[in-house]
């Protein structure tokens, strides 16, 4: 394949993870078809972005139907809301502004600029979370992102002071285009914040469980850096944040007009990532993720020899991915609980495990419950603390196994 990026050959593996369906495609029942396709990532070695291997186009991964609604956890929308009160301090916004989010999901976010009066639009293209957003009153796009709506909003007199794209600069399958819309869309002096699971910490900390269809690149600073400035924006400061295991945010400007100065912690970060742009960085993660697989493996059916039961909690893409890497089916693993009642009574993609509600637990009664999301651990631990009355115990498989006391 071609890099998405810069059109050079790519060929260096980074990992396999064998072969599976889209992890957010819930399934109505267990006899339900799917399309299953190759789960690999490679390296460009000319711009180093790391990307999957194309095999399945965007309408079928984010459908009408998409499953994943941003506010079912607590702890995301306090990093929402956190956000929202530092970037209008910053950016000194107010009632004459103009907020949009690209992917605004299902308003978790804008929902704190309106309330404080501050013009926000959201932009979404899965119909069922746009329509949750619209709900909260509002105003949502229901479309792709890309230079062709950025440029369009623009003529219409939409431009934003500031652009948010959270988690979903990693779903874009054309990152070109979808970068130049923010250059388009942008005020000349406005802002765009994007969030995105740092490879950094992917690598390091085995998170290989991040790795699905839906997710076309895995980005570096570096990386987007080199993306962003072939495509019209400049990045001038960045965050290490706490979110899905270890995030970083990136402030960007327009190249042609923008007047903020470039922070000494954008330059002390990219130091830090100068290993990344080398191939003896990818060649061991490999190793690192079959031995994930074998000791989840090993335990599972130590459990179920010793007449234990298991079940996982959180139907998170990350659940979908560990669950059709090791192979698990319902023998090993009995059920899978969660708390948004669109999953409910369906099935995980490829295990084709029960989703069920968590009201549910204190019938089953599982002997050991392992946490998918094991971003938001603690959260859940503090919820379902009734686990532990029945002498439950709780686990996380990422980046090792490890036994919560």
């Amino acid at each position: 394949m071609n890099c998405r990026f810069c059109k050079k050959s790519v060929h260096t593996r980074f990992v396999d993870l064998g072969s599976a369906p889209p992890s957010n495609a819930y399934l109505a029942s267990d006899t339900t078809p799917e399309q299953w396709c190759p789960l690999r990532v490679l390296v460009c070695e000319n711009c180093w972005l790391v990307q999957t291997e194309d095999f399945a186009a965007r309408d079928q991964l984010f459908t009408p139907d998409y499953a994943y609604f941003s506010s079912f956890s607590k702890s995301w929308l306090a990093h929402a809301h956190s956000f929202q009160h530092a970037i209008t301090t910053r950016l000194k916004l107010n009632r004459n502004s103009h907020v949009i989010e690209v992917a605004a999901n299902d308003g978790y976010l804008l929902q704190y600029f309106k309330a404080v009066g501050i013009p926000c639009l959201g932009i979404e293209p899965t119909a069922s979370t746009a329509q949750a957003a619209q709900g909260k009153g509002i105003e949502v796009i229901e479309a792709f992102f890309g230079e062709t709506l950025g440029r369009k909003l623009a003529t219409q007199g939409r431009s934003a002071d500031l652009i948010v794209a959270n988690n979903v600069l990693a779903h874009a399958p054309d990152i070109n285009d979808f970068t130049r819309g923010f250059a388009a869309l942008l005020k000349p002096q406005g802002v765009s914040t994007f969030e995105f699971p740092s490879l950094r910490n992917l690598v390091a900390n085995n998170q290989f469980d991040t790795i699905y269809h839906e997710h076309f690149s895995y980005l570096s600073l570096t990386s987007a850096q080199t993306i962003f400035a072939a495509n019209g924006l400049h990045i001038f400061d960045v965050e290490d944040i706490p979110t899905h295991g270890g995030s970083l945010r990136v402030y960007a400007q327009r190249t042609d007009s923008g007047t903020q100065a470039e922070t000494q912690r954008l330059h002390d970060s990219l130091r830090q990532e100068s290993e990344l742009s080398n191939s003896s960085f990818y060649q061991d993660f490999q190793t690192g993720v079959e031995k994930v697989k074998n000791d989840l493996l090993s335990f599972l059916i130590a459990q179920k020899n010793a007449g234990k039961s298991v079940a996982a909690y959180g139907a998170a893409a990350k659940g979908s991915t560990l669950l059709n890497y090791a192979g698990i089916k319902p023998d090993l693993i009995s059920f899978v609980y969660d708390a948004n009642p669109s999953k409910q009574q369906k099935f995980m993609p490829g295990s084709r495990i029960p989703i069920r509600p968590p009201a549910l637990l204190s019938q089953h009664k599982p002997d050991w419950v392992i946490i998918f999301p094991w971003n938001i651990a603690n959260e859940i631990m503090q919820q379902e603390q009734q686990i532990r009355n029945w002498g439950g115990h709780f686990l996380v498989a990422i980046p090792e196994l490890k036994v919560f006391p």
